[in-house]
């Protein structure tokens, strides 16, 4: 049977799981992440965090694992930004 909750949360975690990666690829395929606001990243990697305790609290697996999957493509998007801004410095 089908369900609309269950349907909208799958739609969510995928596009979630999803979410940066485009960007993701294009940093790494461009070496640069200068236009990308770091305040944006840390601010996607905070949101995260609360969902995925909100999550934990309310026990629902798909919040909790469709902000795992944010929480890691945020975290690499960070370490994008780092890296590729200090190498930039640098020339």
């Amino acid at each position: 049977m089908f369900n609309v909750s269950n349907f909208f949360g799958t739609v969510a975690f995928l596009l979630s799981c999803v979410g940066l990666v485009p960007q993701i690829w294009k940093s790494f395929k461009t070496k640069s992440t200068e236009d990308i606001s770091t305040l944006m990243l840390i601010n996607y990697l905070v949101c995260s965090v609360c969902w995925i305790i909100y999550g934990c609290y309310v026990k629902s697996h798909p919040v909790i694992w469709s902000n795992v999957a944010m929480l890691v493509t945020s975290f690499i998007s960070i370490v994008q930004k780092y890296y590729y801004d200090r190498k930039a410095r640098r020339i």
